[in-house]
């Protein structure tokens, strides 16, 4: 007996870079990457604490959407609803 995992029509399309709201593999790594940088920025000190707190939440907001692979940006500017894509 073989096990097949059966893969729901959702899940098989969710990250494919055709949809307006999704990233592509390239476009997920740049996320994930730049938003790891603006974080790191926002961790040095400075004599503004807002501009961390403003920083490190930016940066991890971008890294959080890289890794999940939607946007609901890009869906907003390429005309599709991101609620539609889940």
């Amino acid at each position: 007996m073989t096990f097949t995992p059966s893969y729901s029509r959702d899940s098989t399309t969710s990250l494919s870079s055709g949809s307006a709201g999704h990233l592509s593999t390239s476009e997920r790594g740049m996320y994930v990457l730049g938003g790891l940088v603006m974080a790191a920025a926002g961790a040095k000190p400075r004599p503004n604490p807002l501009l961390n707190l403003i920083a490190l939440g930016a940066g991890a907001y971008l890294a959080w959407r890289g890794a999940e692979g939607s946007c609901p940006i890009k869906a907003m500017i390429k005309g599709d609803d991101i609620h539609r894509l889940r």
